[in-house]
């Protein structure tokens, strides 16, 4: 058996663009999880208030937490020039087409989901 521990996807908003995606393992779960975890319970928090401020922090997180995956997940990007520059994650998180990166996001996520046979284990 050969695993592959990285995943490349064509993009479905930019057929010309493709990108790796790190595949998640145990380690890179816990590597995850512990970047992630000290937003979580501010994100509940500044959520359920009724302050506008509150909520707008609340938006702010998830978008950071959301760059999060990205820099956790992303690891070359191909088929795309930003500024005549070759993308590169950095770039990309930092220039790129929105659209393009929202993509990725929601890729990274699936992938770290558990599937059901692995939640009942």
């Amino acid at each position: 058996m050969n695993y592959e521990s990285r995943l490349t996807i064509e993009s479905g908003t930019y057929p010309e663009v493709s990108y790796t995606i790190r595949r998640m393992s145990f380690g890179r779960r816990i590597e995850l999880t512990s970047r992630i975890r000290e937003y979580g319970g501010r994100m509940r928090r500044l959520d359920a208030g009724e302050d506008l401020s509150e909520r707008v922090e609340a938006a702010l997180l998830s978008h950071e937490v959301e760059k999060l995956y990205l820099e956790w997940g992303l690891e070359e990007v191909r088929g795309i020039e930003i500024d005549g520059q070759a993308a590169t994650p950095e770039l990309l998180i930092e220039a790129g087409p929105e659209a393009l990166v929202r993509e990725i996001v929601a890729r990274i996520q699936a992938e770290c989901r558990l599937s059901e046979d692995e939640r009942k284990n």
